[in-house]
């Protein structure tokens, strides 16, 4: 396996359904020097505590048949929603030019809707994707982990 370069000018999105860091490596692919863009939050409440309505039922035209439709997760639409904001705002940088490589370090769920959100010019800029949620980690030790990540 190859060892991760994080280049010069590269920009690495670290991010899950609640929290997004955008960082930039000011240093070289021997020794990051990540430095931060922007940090995004979300207040993003239990399901229980967004939405209490029962879910509804339907009834069959024929017969005495009824079900229930399921209950819909307020919390995962919320965090799909978040991503795909951020997809938005990195295609928008894209668009501008901002970076020329970008490394995207996410858990599986968010790395799929972010993948589906971005455009194909971001799409083609990605050196990396990295299933790992980093979000509680300080910015040294994100230095640490992907100087000795492979991929």
């Amino acid at each position: 396996m190859a060892r991760l370069r994080v280049g010069t000018g590269d920009w690495i999105l670290i991010g899950d359904g609640k929290k997004a860091l955008l960082l930039h490596n000011e240093g070289d692919a021997e020794l990051l020097n990540l430095r931060r863009l922007s940090v995004r939050t979300q207040e993003n409440p239990a399901t229980s505590e967004q939405g209490t309505d029962r879910p509804g039922r339907s009834f069959s035209s024929v017969g005495a048949g009824r079900s229930a439709y399921e209950t819909t997760d307020w919390h995962e639409l919320e965090e799909a929603r978040f991503a795909t904001d951020i997809a938005t705002d990195i295609n928008a940088a894209a668009h501008q030019h901002s970076f020329k490589r970008l490394i995207v370090v996410a858990p599986p769920k968010t790395l799929g809707e972010l993948r589906s959100a971005f455009s194909g010019e971001v799409q083609k800029m990605i050196g990396a994707e990295i299933n790992k949620d980093l979000t509680h980690h300080t910015i040294p030790q994100i230095e640490k982990l992907l100087s000795r990540h492979e991929i």
